[in-house]
């Protein structure tokens, strides 16, 4: 039988999942392009340092959601959660995922410093879309909800930037 309650509770649960990841994994690994490419003028290690972010991060979110969301399941034994652990757990990774590529692609195929302004533009965009998507869903102004992840994410896009050429490096070997 179709419970509208149950079925509010998972989704809620789940697109918090989708939200968190996406807009985490859009503001890490662009932080991490931006303040590597500001850092080096290595391409390949713009690349290695992305790929490792957004792999670490995905499973550590995943891990994270997962182990946070199992706190609460046994915290609150009283009230059934309907939502899957597991589902949760695997939403946040692949979001964390999908959404890092965005700022990678254009580091992978073209050349720095270009690729890096690109990246960095792509992931503003890819924010800005997420918020105003997310407002959509739940029916609030889409222009404020997009407008305010943009900015916070070109607040830690700044911060990378700067922490990147505090500490740029001029050659490993």
């Amino acid at each position: 039988m179709y419970n509208e309650s149950v079925f509010k509770n998972i989704h809620e649960d789940y697109l918090r999942s989708i939200i968190f990841g996406f807009q985490d994994s859009l503001v890490s690994t662009t932080g991490v392009i931006a303040g590597v490419s500001a850092g080096t003028n290595d391409k390949s290690l713009v690349i290695l340092a992305s790929l490792v972010t957004i792999t670490v991060e995905s499973l550590s979110m995943g891990g994270g959601q997962y182990m946070s969301e199992k706190s609460v399941h046994q915290m609150d034994r009283m009230r059934k959660h309907t939502d899957n652990l597991y589902v949760g757990a695997v939403l946040m990774a692949l979001s964390y995922f999908l959404g890092g590529l965005i700022p990678v692609l254009p580091i992978v195929v073209l050349e720095l410093p270009v690729s890096s302004t690109v990246s960095i533009i792509s992931a503003l965009i890819g924010l800005f879309v997420l918020g105003y998507i997310k407002a959509k869903l739940v029916k609030v102004s889409p222009l404020r909800s997009a407008l305010e992840i943009f900015v916070l994410g070109g607040l830690a896009t700044i911060i990378g930037l700067i922490v990147g050429k505090l500490f740029r490096v001029h050659g490993l070997y």
